[in-house]
């Protein structure tokens, strides 16, 4: 099974034994080309565990086959495979995500783009890569020419496009699925969960002990796993994205597989990875992307402006600053 994210946004947790009377239950799996994990405090309402998990795997199921790049059957492929001035049927969600891209494309004045794929392809980051090179510049003058969410078009139940755009949910989808989850959870009347699916999570409540869910958010290294902070979270959704995991290099220089719609090119400033808090673990996903490629300066400003809980980590030579405005520390703020 391929995967919607080729990298998880590097987000991890451990959950601490309780001391009450409530009981941790968890479970998880293989999803999507990576893997998801649910906890939740146990309710006398809910299901058993294994139903749960069946419900929890169906939605992930349905986002994978609707969603996925990595899959020719998918939705959102054989939508891609189509030629210009083609229309087809889609599920509800596609049409959703279509809609968040948009408005997170006008918002980032086209920085972040759902139809980047064939440049994610050219760049060797795609599903359809051939190598991980620089291409030519008549080459990617050519290609993004295939590339703008103004060619895409909502017409009834259909996705319709005016150009050869293919669509890429890899920034939002991971996203969408935990809201899923989380909208499944609280409807059986489970209220203390972590739901987590390929490195996007969110977490509400408490644990048995009456402590708060503690996320610890990963240094922006590719050689090792380093807590950078560690926070405390009830009612939001996490999400961090990076550029540090998936890359290549060539004669001297870096090119991360995030790319800037706007130059058709990976980002090159010094802004390594954006985490974001929000109340729907869909945009914190697509918010922690657009902040990534806007920057450190851009980024910071959007960030502010918008009130958007957001964290920075930057480099600074062989080392990593942090920055985390007001909004950020307020919502992690908790009581232990």
């Amino acid at each position: 099974m391929g995967s919607l994210r080729q990298i998880a946004a590097m987000c991890s947790f451990a959950v601490l034994a309780g001391c009450g009377g409530d009981t941790l239950e968890q479970f998880g799996g293989p999803t999507m080309g990576s893997t998801y994990s649910i906890q939740y405090v146990r309710s006398s309402t809910a299901p058993t565990p294994k139903e749960l998990q069946r419900q929890v795997e169906s939605i992930l199921g349905a986002v994978d086959r609707q969603m996925s790049t990595y899959r020719s059957d998918s939705d959102i492929e054989r939508f891609n495979n189509l030629p210009a001035d083609s229309c087809q049927p889609m599920p509800a969600p596609v049409l959703q995500l279509v809609r968040t891209g948009e408005q997170l494309s006008q918002a980032s004045a086209g920085a972040f783009d759902l139809t980047v794929e064939p440049l994610l392809n050219l760049w060797g980051f795609g599903p359809q890569a051939r190598q991980l090179s620089v291409p030519d510049a008549a080459t990617l003058a050519q290609v993004r020419q295939r590339v703008g969410h103004q060619h895409l078009r909502i017409d009834g139940e259909q996705l319709c496009k005016d150009a050869a755009v293919e669509v890429d949910f890899n920034s939002i989808a991971a996203g969408y699925a935990v809201d899923r989850i989380a909208e499944l959870l609280s409807g059986l009347g489970i209220h203390d969960y972590l739901a987590e699916a390929t490195g996007e999570l969110k977490a509400v409540g408490h644990k048995p002990d009456g402590s708060a869910w503690r996320i610890a958010l990963e240094e922006p290294r590719d050689d090792r796993q380093v807590a950078e902070k560690i926070i405390r979270v009830d009612g939001f959704g996490v999400s961090t994205s990076g550029d540090y995991r998936n890359y290549f290099q060539q004669d001297g220089r870096r090119y991360s597989h995030t790319l800037d719609a706007r130059t058709g090119a990976p980002i090159t400033h010094q802004l390594a990875s954006v985490t974001v808090l929000h109340p729907s673990a869909l945009m914190a996903d697509g918010l922690s992307t657009l902040l990534l490629i806007l920057g450190p300066e851009q980024g910071w400003n959007y960030a502010e402006q918008h009130q958007i809980a957001a964290f920075f980590v930057l480099r600074e030579g062989d080392a990593f600053v942090t920055r985390s405005n007001q909004a950020f520390e307020q919502m992690t703020a908790l009581k232990p």
